[in-house]
């Protein structure tokens, strides 16, 4: 759908949100049977990280996260007004 058709309407694309899709937004349920969630880490979890299972978080798992982290994802998004 081009933006002039959808001037003032959000657009939902749901067909993103599929398996074959490597793009996602933050805290995003992935479409699989194991819902796995999109989720800012840091750059030591990165380093850290031996095996897929280490950066693998669960809807669950990433409540227990933003409790014990807060949301990583903040600091990047800013407000429509230009602010933060």
């Amino acid at each position: 759908m081009t933006k002039s058709a959808r001037a003032g309407k959000v657009f939902i694309d749901w067909s993103q949100n599929n398996e074959s899709k490597t793009t996602v937004a933050p805290y995003s349920l992935r479409a699989r049977d194991l819902p796995t969630v999109s989720t800012p880490v840091t750059w030591d979890e990165v380093l850290a990280c031996r095996e897929v299972s280490d950066l693998t978080f669960t809807a669950p798992d990433v409540l227990a996260r933003v409790e014990e982290h807060g949301d990583l994802f903040a600091p990047l998004v800013r407000s429509p007004a230009g602010g933060r």
